[in-house]
């Protein structure tokens, strides 16, 4: 009999934000509002009501205006809260006292504290020696920074000013960050002396002179030091060091500038596999608002809990994080390898630190499993009540993975969206059962629905994910894209009025939704459409294969299967292997989802942010060239699918 992994005890239930915020709407809006269901159709048939109740439920500082909505059946093109003003950084630093702000962690120990008072004065500190260097609204920050203490800091002075904040890791080589940054033409450039990841320093003052010759237009280039003290490596020419840049500048209250709604507060960057990465323009309304929604009513992120997500500063997730601050948590902030000295190290943070939302990718979990962990029997995890997985679909396997090796009583959100609405579509419901493989809910004022080819809603059928009516968090725009053609082209082309998102999705008989991949990446043999994450859920449960990537291959006049694999170390794809890899995906999907070639292969490509990059891939088998290999972490295993035999035949 099917039966939940987890259902949420009445004792949580009553306690969540949710059920509070459910009473909110109740009260001020619509009586009939009695559970989440009825609060997801109000949410969607009155949404000018919802976000007004969540405004007045989150506290939002500042003013909202008369009217909520304007031009609500434009898509894109409506308004949200058109007269409103407000500042994002005046909302996340709302919280006082010696209570962490930020705790930061580095993978070679580097450890630093900052209290909610001590966050702010670094804050008014920073806000002031960008005032100084002539920043002022509307101008572009960028930080090429790792996962720092000073790097939230940086962000919310920026955001404090008005001006416009952007970031990539420090892991991007030099022309990686010059095709980020030289779009936007920032007027200040923070940037690291190096990081930590893997056991090694890697020093970034060498590559400077590179990026700098690159973005004529940066005026000022602040040096940070990896452990908050002292500089490695040598300072550029003009260059000044953190320590030194904030020396003229005492704490003390910050001027926030308060904004329009639809004001410009990030530009994040597409991951530039398929092409140059986009600049995409996020508004400080909608931002904030959406992740107000997510943390407090998704994920139950109350006040003095501690949340944690592994992510860069160069993914959307570290934006989703930084808000977490207006909730009232404390951020846990780690930098470095994920598996290094061993796969226990971000449980071991857990632990130590207390964390309550323990957010990461559905790759590390696998890698949790595959590696034999079993963080119940070794940690005591006894304040972790949310654990978020996304950057890819979770396998119905490490859904019971998690239940039965990590923590039994947690609500496990696997969530998807994007560095597109910087936010998500479908996540998590925290007073819902899980079942295994599925995303629980569409989210809050999200008007998600599943198309088929021609436009029409389905369910239990794969079809194109989509959102039929306009969110807060829609992107202003692009950068350099006046008219917006661009912008268009990219998400409304497809279904006219309709945000065409680019994933594989389905429906699910109790209404959550499965994320079956990127569509753009979809297997087309004999004109069957498969959604690569329907292979990758089958291969998973095989003990041998630590990871897989499939692409579709032409051959003969048709598209056949190539499924590659990188195996654990002893393992051997032999016949039997290969068998039972086939019987697996013939069993458990169809005899479609069998890949006509099984290759080996020591190193799969992937993005910065640990996403599988199936596009490329196909294009070196093609022989065509790949673009942008700036944006692969790893672009050197590209290499590896270079004239393969397997393939000729």
């Amino acid at each position: 009999m099917d039966a939940p992994l987890w259902t949420p005890s009445a004792d949580r239930i009553a306690r969540a934000n949710l059920t509070r915020f459910i009473a909110h709407v109740r009260r001020d809006q619509d009586p009939s509002v009695e559970t989440y269901e009825a609060l997801l159709r109000f949410s969607l048939a009155h949404p000018g009501s919802f976000w007004t109740a969540l405004w007045d439920f989150a506290g939002v500082i500042g003013t909202r205006g008369a009217d909520a909505l304007l031009d609500a059946d434009r898509m894109p093109g409506a308004r949200f809260f058109p007269g409103a003003t407000l500042n994002v950084a005046e909302n996340m630093l709302r919280h006082t006292g010696d209570a962490d702000a930020l705790v930061f962690c580095g993978e070679d120990g580097s450890a630093r504290r900052w209290s909610r008072d001590a966050l702010r004065d670094v804050v008014s500190r920073c806000a002031q020696a960008l005032a100084s260097a002539g920043v002022s609204a509307g101008d572009r920050v960028a930080g090429y920074l790792p996962n720092l203490p000073e790097t939230a800091a940086a962000a919310l002075a920026t955001a404090g000013l008005g001006a416009v904040w952007s970031s990539a890791s420090p892991d991007f080589g030099a022309a990686g960050v010059i095709d980020r940054f030289g779009q936007v033409a920032p007027r200040v450039l923070l940037a690291a002396d190096g990081y930590w990841y893997g056991g090694r320093w890697h020093d970034c003052t060498a590559r400077l002179p590179e990026i700098l010759a690159g973005l004529p237009s940066v005026e000022q280039v602040i040096l940070v030091p990896y452990d908050g003290a002292r500089v490695r490596g040598r300072v550029p020419a003009g260059a000044i060091t953190w320590t030194d840049w904030l020396a003229p500048c005492a704490a003390g209250p910050i001027a926030y500038a308060r904004v329009p709604f639809d004001h410009p507060l990030y530009i994040l960057f597409s991951s530039g596999t398929t092409g140059p990465p986009k600049a995409i323009v996020h508004g400080a309304g909608g931002t904030l608002l959406q992740h107000l929604k997510e943390h407090q009513l998704h994920c139950d992120v109350q006040p003095g809990d501690r949340v944690f997500y592994f992510t860069t500063c160069g993914w959307m997730m570290w934006n989703w994080l930084l808000t977490a601050l207006a909730s009232g948590a404390t951020l846990l902030l780690y930098d470095g390898s994920p598996v290094h000295p061993d796969a226990g190290v971000l449980f071991d943070l857990a632990d130590r630190e207390g964390i309550t939302l323990f957010g990461t990718s559905a790759r590390y979990l696998a890698a949790v499993d595959k590696a034999g962990l079993a963080p119940m029997r070794t940690h005591a995890l006894s304040a972790l009540r949310t654990i978020t997985s996304t950057g890819s679909p979770l396998a119905p396997g490490t859904f019971a993975f998690v239940y039965r090796a990590i923590k039994a009583d947690v609500h496990l959100a696997s969530i998807s969206g994007g560095t597109d609405i910087v936010s998500c579509f479908v996540l998590g419901n925290p007073v819902a059962p899980v079942w295994t493989g599925e995303i629980q809910t569409r989210g809050l004022g999200m008007a998600v629905e599943v198309f088929d080819d021609d436009g029409r809603p389905v369910e239990g059928r794969i079809g194109e994910l989509v959102c039929t009516r306009p969110f807060p968090s829609m992107p202003l725009g692009f950068w350099n894209d006046p008219d917006g053609t661009r912008y268009h082209q990219a998400y409304f082309d497809r279904f006219p009025g309709v945000w065409h998102h680019g994933d594989l999705a389905e429906v699910t008989p109790h209404g959550g939704f499965v994320i079956h991949g990127r569509s753009d990446a979809v297997l087309n043999p004999g004109g069957v459409r498969i959604g690569t994450a329907e292979i990758y859920r089958q291969v998973d449960a095989i003990d041998e294969v630590l990871e897989c990537l499939a692409v579709g291959q032409q051959f003969e006049g048709d598209e056949r299967i190539v499924l590659f694999v990188r195996l654990r170390d002893g393992a051997t794809l032999d016949d039997t292997l290969a068998a039972r890899i086939r019987q697996q995906l013939r069993t458990h999907a169809s005899p479609r989802h069998v890949p006509a070639r099984i290759v080996a292969v020591a190193d799969l490509p992937r993005t910065r942010s640990h996403k599988l990059v199936e596009m490329a891939v196909r294009d070196v088998i093609h022989g065509r060239a790949v673009r942008n290999r700036e944006a692969l972490a790893n672009p050197e295993a590209l290499e590896l699918f270079r004239d393969l035999p397997e393939l000729r035949t």
